[in-house]
This record gives structure tokens, sequence and C-alpha cells, in this order.
């Protein structure tokens, strides 16, 4: 291989989930080569050293293929200034590298490194200030070591931050050890490049720890799909092309030889439902058996409270003139809840859940019947609120997450001290979610769940409601008859029409239009829409383009939410300076950003959408403000946020906006569902815009294939079925 030394002057491509990047190196005083490679965390202004070989590009003509990128510490002061500038030490920006080059020469790397209490000498810089250099550099360090182990071993470098910030100075002999484990537990790392390190590192193809990790992902694989389980039959068919792998007869014994194993260490069950064979995770196992033991032993147990029923049924049947009156579908439903320990209100827009729960909120009140209301999300839970006067949270702020422990405080031990809990949006709660709920309920209480079945699943796994509902133990109301305030709105018209399978309509008998198709056949001229709904159309509906979101079925394409969010920046955001680059996105001042994953050291959940509120580049931070609530991140984790300009369907459940834009193109044919559409339809308050073309929406209604995932609630919670 040929080596070639320059520095970085900037980067023509970027491709952040493969960890690959094209940059220019200028390597003398007039000359730069392009250099093609697996590389990140450096920055333009950075010296590099590359080891590679030059190879003809059939349209970019020659260029340098790194095999190993190497960053160089810089011996001149011109070139220490522009590298302690360039971000890759907190604490440090253009001031304090200026004041510290000044000051220390080219002994400055020197000080930081061997005697960083000098730096009490610049002026302006104070104990606080050195600790966090120290402690960068010291970072930096050990996160170079890392990049360059990883290089070696012909993987991408641009999860060594993540990995050492989960492995600390362990991680060169954790990833040695065993690189599987990175798939499971440093976020963002997928099985190929830990397959990709292990074989490097030495791994057989077909050896059994490979196997075991191959099993393994193949179910997590499932269960981000929303399945808790895998036919086995499925599974080595699925492990096997995941392994890329040819299928024989030693193989099979091996694989039986991995299944053993995994069962033996309890990390799987076998079920065996309708005489299949099924393989899940042991803790997903445990997670849906344990739900349903929960619920039997709830419905099992006598309620601690009582009501004079039969008054409350007259005065629900004969409302007073000042009252909301309630249709015999909410009327029943109030007393289900009343006399049920469990029960589920289900129903689509504008058929009356919220004047349901209010009337129950009242009778609650009037009992001096202690009760909390929760939601999934925030949104959720301050939409509730404002609905029904009364206070809510959000799940995971009900239980209270304590750090310490990494689990909830309320649980079996430290139930929650009510008489009702009573959930909103329960179509969004995963069976991760709903087990640690369920946990913290005490057997005396009642469970409330409201929520349309008719929208998309959880994006967790499971299929909690829907498989409640389908055990028919747990009494259900289903309100279906749009009243008469919702019968002004095309929204809710067309979401009942949607879920009749007929097609949506933009003109009908309404006191005002609110749902609007624009048709389209070229998604490239989504843009030139996007300008005239968010400066022509809105501000005559009074809507705010903050109030206003944009929602597609998928993330990548022309209609995807990558490139409509870089569209939607680029129109609402266009002049803000003050910015942060990444390899993946450049996040402004004021952009909206979303959530991509639990985070409880932050108490930030997936699906929380905030605002960029300042970005602070000598900190290496940026703060982004939740509702009320303002949490930091380092550079170093901004690819746990992304722009929240557009966002996908299923990342919008539980939000409300006042305006939806929805792009649908056929481009999008293998997402195309009913309910996807009817759940962004949904997502709308005021106004909802579908550009597009007609065949897309058409084919989207007709089809309700997909929406079935495989649980086994329903039958752990009307028979004895259990694992092996």
């Amino acid at each position: 291989m040929e080596t070639v030394t320059g520095t970085v002057e900037r980067f023509l491509f970027q491709d952040t989930e493969k960890g690959f990047c094209v940059f220019v190196l200028k390597v003398a005083r007039d000359t730069t080569i392009v250099v093609r490679a697996h590389a990140s965390s450096f920055h333009p202004g950075q010296d590099m050293e590359v080891e590679g070989a030059w190879v003809m590009h059939p349209k970019f003509g020659k260029q340098f293929e790194g095999q190993i990128c190497k960053p160089i510490l810089p011996t001149s002061t011109l070139g220490l200034r522009r590298y302690l500038s360039s971000g890759m030490i907190k604490g440090i920006g253009k001031t304090y590298a200026d004041k510290l080059v000044d000051y220390f020469g080219t002994t400055v790397l020197d000080v930081i490194d061997k005697t960083p209490e000098r730096l009490s000498e610049v002026p302006g810089i104070g104990p606080k200030r050195i600790a966090t250099i120290a402690n960068a550099w010291s970072d930096q360090k050990e996160i170079a070591a890392i990049m360059i182990f990883l290089q070696e071993k012909g993987a991408s470098s641009s999860f060594a931050t993540k990995i050492y910030k989960k492995y600390g100075s362990a991680s060169i002999a954790i990833v040695s050890e065993n690189p599987y484990r990175l798939a499971e537990e440093v976020w963002g790392i997928g099985f190929k490049m830990a397959d990709t390190l292990a074989q490097n590192l030495g791994f057989e193809k077909e050896s059994t720890k490979r196997i075991k990790a191959g099993i393994l992902f193949a179910i997590s694989t499932a269960s981000s799909n929303g399945h808790l389980y895998v036919e086995l039959i499925n599974l080595k068919k699925q492990t096997l092309e995941l392994l890329e792998l040819e299928d024989n007869a030693d193989l099979q014994v091996s694989l039986k030889h991995a299944l053993h194993e995994l069962h033996e260490t309890q990390k799987i069950k076998l079920v065996t439902y309708q005489e299949q064979h099924f393989i899940t995770l042991s803790q997903y196992y445990h997670l849906e058996k344990g739900i349903a033991k929960k619920i039997n032993a709830l419905m099992a147990h006598p309620s601690t409270r009582s009501f004079d029923l039969d008054a409350i049924y007259t005065s629900l049947r004969f409302q007073q003139p000042d009252e909301i009156e309630l249709n015999e579908a909410q009327q029943k439903g109030v007393m289900d809840c009343l006399q049920a320990k469990v029960s589920i209100i289900t129903g689509g827009p504008g058929t009356g859940k919220t004047t349901l729960i209010k009337k129950l909120l009242t009778i609650l009140d009037a009992n001096k019947v202690s009760y909390k209301l929760a939601a999934p999300t925030g949104r959720a839970a301050k939409r509730i609120m404002e609905s029904t006067g009364k206070f809510a949270v959000t799940i995971h702020r009900l239980l209270e997450f304590n750090l310490q422990t990494m689990g909830f405080t309320h649980n079996e031990q430290n139930a929650l001290k009510l008489d009702y809990l009573i959930i909103d949006e329960a179509s969004m709660i995963d069976v991760f979610l709903a087990h640690a709920l369920l946990k913290s309920v005490p057997l005396t209480a009642h469970v409330v769940f409201i929520g349309d079945i008719d929208q998309l699943p959880s994006v967790g796994a499971g299929n909690v409601l829907q498989d409640m509902i389908a055990s028919t133990k747990i009494p259900v109301t289903r309100l279906k008859y749009i009243f008469r305030q919702a019968q002004n709105s095309l929204i809710a018209y067309n979401a009942h029409q949607i879920n009749q399978g007929k097609m949506p309509v933009s003109q009908a008998e309404c006191t005002f239009k609110d749902y609007y198709f624009i048709p389209e056949e070229d998604p490239n001229q989504i843009p030139l829409h996007l300008k005239k709904i968010l400066h022509g159309y809105l501000p005559k509906f009074g809507i705010k383009t903050d109030d206003t979101i944009v929602l597609s079925p998928m993330n990548r394409g022309i209609a995807g939410t990558q490139k409509l969010n870089l569209d939607m920046q680029q129109i609402l955001n266009p002049q803000q300076t003050k910015e942060v680059k990444r390899l993946f996105c450049t996040f402004k001042l004021q952009d909206p950003v979303i959530q991509m994953r639990n985070n409880y050291d932050k108490n930030v959940f997936n699906g929380d959408i905030g605002t960029i509120t300042v970005i602070n580049d000598e900190d290496k931070n940026i703060t982004v403000t939740f509702l009320e609530k303002e949490v930091i991140y380092d550079f170093v984790e901004l690819d746990e946020l992304q722009l929240a300009y557009a966002i996908s369907i299923h990342k919008s459940q539980g939000s409300e906006f006042k305006a939806v834009i929805i792009p649908l193109f056929m481009q999008h044919f293998t997402l195309l569902q009913r309910n996807l559409i009817y759940t962004a339809l949904t997502r709308a308050k005021k106004v909802c815009f579908i550009i597009g073309q007609y065949k897309a929406l058409a084919m989207a209604i007709k089809n309700t294939k997909g929406n079935e995932r495989i649980t086994f609630l329903t039958p752990y919670l009307t028979s004895n079925l259990e694992a092996r």
C-alpha cells in the first residue's frame, strides 16, 4: 500500500450509515487529491495520513482509495490553531485556540497532554474548563486508538466514539473477545458491522458463536417489524441468509447445536402453537406472559370501590339540560369502566372518546375516587390534559425511571397509589411499556385503556391493544357514531371513509373544507407544492408553520423524510447561520428535531419532538427544548436526533398537529397500507393536504395486509399456553 499525507480541505460526499466519505486532501502547497475511504470523526483542517492505493473512477477520474486513515497531530502554529479550533476538543473554540497557541506556541499539545494544570496560566481559563479540556483530550486519544484498531480490521470507524462511550478503556478488549456484543449493546451498530469485525478478528464463518449471534439478530430483526416470535423453519432460513451460508446437513447440525445452547442458557424460548414451533427471546416471552398474568389477576381481584350503579345509569340516560348527552355506546362505556377491573374504549376521530372519559372523571370526582391519567408520549399527555382539564403525564414519568437501578421506581414492590389508571393512545403501547405499566398497578385498581385500533400498531414490538380486544376477556366499548361537530370535518369524515375501504372525498356538505388532495405525478415537484402550502394556504387558516408537519410513509427517496427535511429546512429556516454540521445532517438554530431512541439518562424518548434553542461551539453541545424541558446533547450524541420538519407516519403516532402534509407516491408502494393513511390523516387537527398520485392513495386504501404481527398475548390471556 501507498501512504499519502496532507490536510483535509472539504468533504465531497458523506454516507453516515456506511461510514463512507469522499474528501479533498491537500498534499502540497498547490496540490490536492481526492480520497475515498471508510472513515469519520474528523473535520476539515485536520492533518491525515492515509494508507491505500490509486484507483481510476469511471466518472470522476483518478482517486486515492484509502484503507486506513490516521489523524496526525499538527506541529506548526498555523496547524495547531486550525486543529484546536476545529471542534475536536471540547472546551476549546476559536477564541481559546488562539489564546492557547499564542501563549504556549508549538508546545501546546504537550501541555494539554502532560501538564493540563498549566492551562490556568492563560487568562480566562478556569478549573472547570481545564477539566473539560483534559477529559476531552483523553477521550480523543482513546477514540483514535479504537478508530485505528477498527480500520485495521476492515470496518468503518464511524462508531468508534459510541464504542468508547459504552466500554471506555476496555473497548478494544471487549471487541476482540466478542464483537457480536456491539450489535446488541451499542445503539446504531448493526449485525453486519459486528460480523465484519468478527471475521477479520478470526472468527470462523460456521462457528457456533457466529451462528448463535445470527439467530439472536434474526429474532431482533423480526421484533423491529413488530413480531415477538419467529416460526422455527423461517428462523433457520433467515439465519442462514443473514450469515450467507449454504444449507447442508452439517450446517443443520450446527444450527441445532446453536439453538440448543441458546435454550440451555435461557436466551430463547420455544412455543408450540397450533402444531407449529415458534422461537422468541426469553425476555419477550416473559413480557407477554407477565402482561396476561397481571390482567387476569386484576380481573379476578375484587375492587375496593363501590358505586351506586343504578343512580349513575339513570343520570346517564336522563341528562340535565346543561350536560352533554351521551349516546348508548358511550353510556355502556362509562358503566363498563365502573364495573370491570380492566376495560377498553376504542373509536375513531369524532366518535366521542373524550366526552366519555370526561363524564367518567366527573363521576370519579363525585365519588372521591383517586385516579391518574397517562399517555405514551408528551404530546399525547398534553392533549388529554387540554381536552379533559385534568392533569396527565407520560407513562415514563408516571412510573419514574431510576437511573441508578436502570428501572422504574414503581413496580410490584412499589405500586402506584390510585383507584383508577386511565391510559390514552393505548394503541401505541408496546409489550415493554405495557409490562412495566401493569406491574405498577395495585390489584385493587381499575385500568381503562383508550385507543383507536384502526391506527398503526405500536412502533415497538407487540400488538397489545389488538390482542387484548381479540381475547374477548376484557369489556370493549366500540364508538362508531360520528357526532355533529365532527360531521362538519372532512378529516373525520374521510378517516371513516378510509376505514371502510372507500376513497376520501374533497367535496362534501361540510361547514368548512379541511382536506385537500393535490394531484402530482412527479415527486420532484414536492418542494414547489410545499412552498405554496406553507406560504399561501396556511395563512388563510391562521396556522403557523411551526404548527405544521410533513408525514411520509418512508425515510428514503425523493418523497422520503430525509429529502423532505432538507427541502423544508431550506424553505423555513434558510437564513439561519448558527449551525452544527455532522456527517449525517446539518442542524440549525430553531430547527425542530425528533429523538430517535429511548434515552433514560436524558429522560427523552423515541418520538419526542423539540426545538434546537442553543448551539454552543465552545462546549461542543446543543440544547433542545422539549415542551418545557431543556436537554443538552454533546456533538457526538447528535445521531440520536433527526430533523423533524418531516417525520415518518409511524413516528407521528400519539401526536397531533394543526396542519399535516402527506406526500403519497407509488415509490412508497412497499409501505402503502390502509392504517398508514388513516393514522397520517387523523394526526391533522385543522387541515390535511395530500400531495401525490391518486393511484398510490387507492392502493393504500385497498391494502389491509401486513398488519398482522406474530404475538401470543391473546392465547396467553385465554389458555394455558406455555413455552419450553
